[in-house]
């Protein structure tokens, strides 16, 4: 159990980062942050393809079909709403939007999960969470009104892609979680290959729509942005390759792992590490200090993991 712990505290420092891209390549649109990204991720996974071929040759074509579908909604749809709703609200808004999730997976795993917690023994954990969530959110709504500067309208926007940006996130560590429990003698770091390699084609479609759109003259990309690097090439690459790495096989690898050692309904509540980095991440961006209220909610946001725990 504990290292299935470990392994979710280090995909969460990992997805963390993925938060703050978005706001270091600001003059970037999300669509070529995502496509940046899993391009990377699906090159990356090529010569870790190879190291793994035997185990890939096990899966079946419903196993790919499902690494498909999970590239596709956890990846390419999921980060393109983050990376929009990050650029319009700023890092914390989408970070607490996106804190839900543990509330959100818990109470869905527990619905449908054979391995089922008591619910008496997963409320106070549930309304811990719900209450750090509460707390960093008015911290960050009552910044954006003192501010006087901030554009109401851009930030509702940020927080309802980033409402959507939880739908994919929601679905997708519980269809993951559940396509490794159904094959506990899968290797994880062969299924987090397994989609990485899924997400190449999906990119490279990415890139062609990209071209496509610029010679039609339609509006996907801001008016003069040049492909197919953008006007800082080096911050772009650099910033794409460690997400791809880092992020997105690395990440993932670390989640499988966590997934096939605890179950659906508290694995998904430490998805709130995810939540935490990206939160000491963007103030540290910002050389800010969190104000109290923030600092209330990550502790009620800890609190709730711990007492989790502890009824495991």
């Amino acid at each position: 159990m504990w290292i299935g712990i470990a392994f979710a505290l280090a995909a969460g420092l990992m997805w963390g980062l993925v938060f703050v891209t978005p706001l270091m390549l600001g003059d970037y649109p999300p669509l070529m942050l995502t496509i940046g990204r899993y391009l990377a991720f699906g090159l990356i996974a090529l010569p870790l393809g190879l190291l793994d071929r035997r185990r890939l040759a096990e899966l079946r074509g419903v196993d790919w079909l499902q690494a498909l579908k999970l590239s596709l909604i956890g990846n390419f749809v999921y980060y393109l709403c983050l990376s929009a709703a990050i650029q319009l609200a700023g890092g914390p808004l989408p970070t607490v939007i996106i804190g839900t999730l543990p509330v959100v997976i818990a109470i869905i795993a527990n619905l449908r999960s054979h391995q089922s917690l008591p619910w008496l023994k997963l409320a106070p954990s549930l309304l811990l969470i719900a209450a750090g969530i509460a707390c960093v959110n008015q911290s960050e709504l009552d910044a954006l009104l003192n501010s006087g500067d901030g554009d109401l309208d851009r930030y509702l926007l940020g927080a309802l892609l980033a409402v959507a940006a939880v739908v994919c996130w929601t679905w997708y560590p519980i269809r993951n979680a559940d396509w490794l429990l159904a094959h506990p003698q899968a290797s994880p770091r062969a299924w987090a290959t397994a989609q990485g390699l899924m997400t190449l084609p999906v990119a490279l479609a990415g890139v062609a729509l990209l071209y496509g759109a610029q010679g039609l003259n339609l509006p996907l990309l801001p008016a003069g942005f040049e492909l197919p690097l953008g006007p800082r090439a080096a911050p772009y690459i650099g910033l794409m390759v460690a997400v791809g790495l880092f992020s997105s096989w690395l990440g993932t690898l670390c989640w499988n792992e966590a997934s096939q050692r605890l179950p659906t309904a508290l694995v998904g509540q430490l998805i709130v590490f995810e939540s935490l980095a990206a939160l000491a991440y963007a103030f540290a961006l910002r050389g800010e200090i969190p104000p109290p209220l923030t600092l209330m909610g990550v502790m009620f946001l800890l609190a709730g993991v711990i007492w989790a725990l502890r009824q495991r």
